[in-house]
């Protein structure tokens, strides 16, 4: 009823701003014990014993507790396609296989006191030779799991075919990296666990937990904990920022929730920043061998791709996400052919998790700069190869190579768009005049164009409304907010639907035992997933009224109508059809229908049909300081089209995050190792976390290309400008370099990296 599209302001902003919103750790009882783990300063290691003595006789600490103190057993990987012989416990037994693998734990009165007592827990392990890096994960010469008799934790693909790229005049092959990085949320993980008798006298865990997955994280305590889904409650309050790493199924909040068992009381754990960047999924970290062939005219024909990906010591997701480079191999292409393999393999490092995009940014990254390097090898403008391999508009649904049938799209009008906006031409002058003058830094221009898949496994989301006798609504949602800004979009979508003010809805998720079931957040799925079922819920609340206002008004149910805010003056009514003046205001249905002890309310489960595929260009510039190598992104424009946009605002804020995640792994972001399995980058002095001041303005272009695959034709836009960010300031970067020769800088690219390519190419 109009509402749909509104640049809405968000509702959740203000009482986060203010300092009211309630986190985990606002939450912890008076009567919890606190907990601290103990964790392994070994990467690898024969785990000898642990020695508690001097530490459960400190102050305040009532318990020191390992593996076989809480009964934990192996767990095999939860992906069956993974080796099942790369079992781990949540506490480490028999040996440790990364810095920071949690070894026991602590209970205290205090965070003090059980921090305190973590450094008098003696653990002595036996050192073993680490393994860091793809060449000492393939040798198989240090086994960080014996009983697979391997490194290698998941493979597919086969053998390259020798005549894959017969009839093509130019191949162009490129090796090179996608760098480790850690989720580095703003709040780190937290978990409050208390076991409660109920009527019959069964113990019931209530778990406070920030995660993404409210239900997925109830599902894992149940199972971790031996118990019934039934017998434990988790509520999800405020969560600072998720981006794929918390998935509620840690280490550490299952052995809070089996240690509050075991002692008897609450136990809360507040994880530090130096905890979270060696606890918390770290995310990418591949290798690419990509090889793209066609002909002279830029005619695109065959794609080979081998991904090396490095799934950390306890193969999970991460290691599974290869399957992505499959799946959008071809991107926003026609490419007739495709050959891809994959390997994934156990190394002595934090276990890797899917990290904003999961698998897409690396199957945009693998592509976009082999285009470039074709590109530039057949001598053609970078953004004309696009265009020219382009899929048309007027080809969808289209089916790729990899059998994934793209829903929707227009990459030429998106290309078109970015290209007006930049100049071309006037970059391109300005370009050669400072390539000539040597006090002048260089300019770079760099493309990508992506498509992503949202909602990759067509999960469905559960959503209720109800409207109360006030004329109020409460809406469910089994999403879970972390920052998207749901409750606004969600009210919107209510809103307009119902005719009821925005500001008369609420928005609630992330209790399990109030909201039946749910999906959760990840894969770019809530609008279309979730939003969709506010919206077929708030149409059935629409027909029950319909019905008991037609009783009230003495009519035909066909002849009742939902008058809108504007026809009704100010919210909307049920009225009469040729009869305006006699009207039900919804507090007027809603408290019949309480009159009769009955709700005004629908749920549902939307039942998504088919994944959607988001795309868009990027174009970044960048300047090159001759002297220092650093390198400044001046302007960064894009248009990622995710279908119908609900809220621009919203729509905003989603791309200038994700932008800002992709700029940063280009220029800064990297999660480092020595050879020995020692973490370099282990808080925020060594590992590079962007500020403003280090990013443009950045500019958004508007498109919208609805998707008939939901009743809002939206798409997913949590993801999109982390996957097309990074390959065009990647490509920017290499653009400025090329009058040097320059033909690939891998990332990140910091000043000393670029510096050093510049001087290599000077030699």
């Amino acid at each position: 009823m109009g509402l749909l599209g509104a640049p809405v302001r968000r509702v959740e902003d203000r009482p986060l701003l203010v300092g009211d919103g309630r986190y985990v750790a606002d939450l912890v009882p008076d009567d919890a014990l606190h907990a601290a783990f103990v964790r392994s300063m070994v990467a690898h290691g024969t785990l000898v014993d642990i020695d508690a003595t001097e530490a459960l006789a400190a102050p305040g600490v009532v318990a020191v507790l390992a593996a076989a103190d809480l009964d934990l057993s192996p767990v095999a990987p939860s992906i069956p396609a993974l080796d099942q012989a790369m079992v781990r416990t949540w506490l480490a037994t028999d040996r440790v296989r990364y810095v920071g693998e949690p070894v026991a734990v602590v209970l205290a009165e205090t965070p003090a006191e059980a921090a305190d007592a973590v450094d008098l827990v003696v653990v002595d392990v036996d050192p073993l030779p680490a393994v860091v890096g793809f060449d000492a994960a393939r040798s198989d010469d240090v086994l960080l799991h014996p009983e697979a008799g391997t490194n290698r934790c998941y493979s597919m693909g086969g053998e390259p075919d020798p005549h894959f790229f017969d009839g093509c005049d130019v191949v162009v092959e490129l090796s090179f990296d996608n760098p480790r990085m850690n989720v580095a949320p703003i709040e780190p993980r937290a978990a409050i666990a208390r076991w409660d008798a109920d009527e019959e006298g069964d113990l019931r865990l209530t778990q406070w937990s920030c995660t993404q997955f409210p239900h997925r994280a109830r599902d894992v305590l149940a199972e971790a904990c031996g118990v019934d889904a039934a017998s434990v409650r988790v509520i999800t309050p405020e969560v600072g920022g998720g981006f794929g790493g918390k998935n509620g199924g840690y280490p550490e909040d299952l052995v809070v929730a089996r240690a509050s068992r075991h002692v008897g009381r609450p136990v809360a754990w507040v994880e530090t920043r130096s905890e979270s960047m060696l606890g918390i999924a770290h995310g990418r970290g591949l290798r690419f061998t990509a090889a793209l062939g066609g002909d002279r005219d830029g005619r695109l024909v065959a794609y080979r791709l081998h991904m090396d990906q490095d799934a950390g010591a306890y193969p999970g997701i991460g290691a599974f996400l290869p399957v992505f480079g499959q799946l959008m191999a071809t991107g926003p292409y026609t490419i007739e052919r495709i050959e891809f393999s994959a390997e994934s393999w156990a190394t002595s490092t934090v276990p890797v998790g899917a990290y904003r995009g999961a698998g897409r940014p690396e199957a945009t990254h693998a592509l976009e700069r082999v285009v470039d390097a074709y590109a530039a090898e057949v001598g053609l403008d970078a953004a004309e190869l696009r265009r020219r391999n382009f899929v048309p508009a007027d080809a969808f649904p289209y089916t790729t190579p990899s059998r994934q049938t793209y829903d929707s799209g227009d990459y030429e009008g998106a290309l078109d768009k970015v290209l007006a906006a930049v100049d071309v031409d006037a970059l391109r002058t300005e370009q050669d005049r400072r390539r000539a003058d040597p006090a002048a830094p260089l300019l770079g221009l760099g493309f990508c164009a992506y498509v992503e898949i949202t909602n990759p496994l067509r999960a469905s989301e559960f959503g209720s409304v109800e409207v109360r006798p006030d004329g109020s609504v409460l809406v469910l949602t089994g999403s879970s907010a972390h920052g998207q800004g749901h409750h606004t979009t969600y009210a919107q979508v209510a809103a307009d639907v119902l005719g009821i003010g925005f500001d008369r809805i609420e928005v609630r998720h992330g209790d399990t035992d109030e909201v039946a079931r749910g999906g959760g957040t990840g894969g770019s799925r809530s609008l279309q997933a979730g939003g969709s079922a506010v919206l077929r819920a708030g149409e059935m609340v629409v027909d029950e009224a319909r019905r008991l206002a037609a009783e009230l008004l003495e009519a035909h149910v066909d002849d009742v109508v939902l008058a809108s805010p504007a026809e009704a003056g100010g919210s909307g009514a049920f009225t009469v059809a040729g009869s305006p003046s006699i009207r039900l205001d919804w507090s007027d249905v809603a408290a019949a229908a309480a009159d009769r002890d009955d709700r005004l309310a629908a749920e549902t489960d939307f039942e998504a049909a088919d994944a959607t595929f988001p795309f868009g260009v990027h174009a970044s510039v960048v300047e090159v300081d001759r002297e220092t190598g650093r390198v400044t992104v001046v302007r960064h424009v894009c248009c990622d089209d995710a279908g119908v946009i609900v809220n621009p605002t919203v729509v905003d804020g989603q791309v200038h995050g994700g932008v800002a995640g992709g700029i940063a792994h280009a220029l800064m972001e990297e999660f480092r190792y020595d050879q020995d399995g020692t973490p370099l980058s282990g808080n925020f002095m060594d590992y590079a976390i962007p500020s403003a001041a280090e990013l443009p303005p950045f500019e958004r272009i508007v498109q919208e290309t609805p998707t008939d695959l939901n009743p809002l034709g939206v798409k997913g836009i949590g993801e999109a400008g982390t996957i097309g960010a990074t390959p065009a300031v990647q490509n920017a970067v290499v653009d400025a370099l090329a009058h040097l020769g320059v033909r690939h800088v891998e990332m990140p690219l910091t000043s000393q990296r670029v510096w050093r390519t510049m001087a290599e190419a000077a030699d």
